[in-house]
């Protein structure tokens, strides 16, 4: 699966298999530190078009957007995480959400936080890291720790095509946010994501 498939350039061409076995370790760790099974029915928040079903196609999944996915191949509801889910309180196992609360304004993160742990008893979230040196949206060095005027400029170089003020997440931000554990994802031994996570009781 081509991971920056909707990115552009040399830099997303270059990037992708570093991207993809980093994807399949992530993968792997997320089955071991929630305990999904066949049986567990799973919420992905922020699907896309495929989300987790691109890898587990086989599994009970509900995807979840704010935009409609037409194409989704399952059971979808299009919905703002960050105003209130039409789920009742614990109607799935595990929420699961990838790639997604860097991309919710800051102020709207708590809401987004309390409704994932509100439809389910465990949770699978994950973010880029803020310590880690290249910007994975626009794939470009530091891009992330400069102003946003002269980070919209630099952004134009990069494979992300067009502007989206993207504020990525420190540990503490996304422990202050979930009732769980926080678990580094390393590369090259530097942090490049960061996964909150309750194993499913």
């Amino acid at each position: 699966m081509n991971v920056y498939g909707t990115a552009r350039g040399p830099l997303a061409r270059i990037a992708d298999p570093v991207a993809t076995r980093a994807r399949a370790r992530r993968h792997e760790l997320f089955f071991a530190a929630t305990g999904v099974t066949a049986d567990t029915r799973i919420v992905d928040i922020g699907c896309g078009t495929l989300g987790l079903r691109a890898q587990e196609p086989g599994l009970d999944i509900t995807g979840v957007d704010v935009t409609d996915r037409p194409t989704y191949p399952g059971p979808f509801v299009r919905a703002d995480a960050t105003a209130r889910l039409p789920f009742a309180d614990g109607a799935f196992d595990l929420a699961y959400s990838s790639s997604v609360i860097e991309h919710i304004a800051p102020a709207r993160r708590a809401a987004f936080a309390a409704e994932v742990q509100r439809v389910a008893r465990g949770f699978y979230v994950q973010t880029p890291a803020y310590s880690f040196p290249v910007e994975p949206h626009a794939l470009l060095p530091f891009a992330h720790w400069l102003p946003v005027p002269v980070r919209r400029r630099y952004w134009q170089l990069g494979a992300a095509g067009d502007w989206e003020e993207i504020a990525l997440l420190r540990r503490a931000e996304l422990a202050g946010l979930f009732d769980g554990e926080v678990v580094a994802e390393r590369l090259g031994g530097l942090v490049k994501s960061w996964i909150a996570v309750r194993r499913i009781p």
